[in-house]
């Protein structure tokens, strides 16, 4: 699994609405499936993606493919994200009575 791989998989607004779905509770393929005006085929292509993300997990019972949500790989791929851009935990709130250095820097240049 990467990033890419995440970002790919949660690209498709098919595969975010499974991973709500999922959300709520484990469910098999073809619950998931009749939510979706898609073919089964495509389904299991969607569900290949969000495997190979690692954001679902599944369990085969005879025939009876069940999916639950990796709920911490997401959770842990967004605040990685978030981290990047300095979003989330750990984050100061900006200090507005300081002048940014970029605006003080074109400032002192116009004088």
């Amino acid at each position: 699994m990467t990033v890419s791989d995440i970002f790919k998989a949660l690209s498709d607004p098919t595969r975010r609405r499974v991973l709500e779905l999922l959300r709520e509770r484990p469910m098999t393929a073809g619950e998931l499936a009749g939510h979706f005006p898609v073919s089964r085929p495509t389904m299991s292509a969607h569900f290949a993606v969000l495997r190979e993300a690692d954001l679902i997990e599944s369990l085969k019972i005879g025939t009876t493919i069940t999916y639950q949500l990796k709920l911490s790989v997401l959770e842990d791929a967004l605040l990685g994200f978030a981290g990047l851009f300095g979003l989330g935990a750990g984050r100061t709130a900006p200090d507005f009575d300081q002048k940014p250095a970029v605006t003080s820097r074109i400032k002192g240049a116009a004088e």
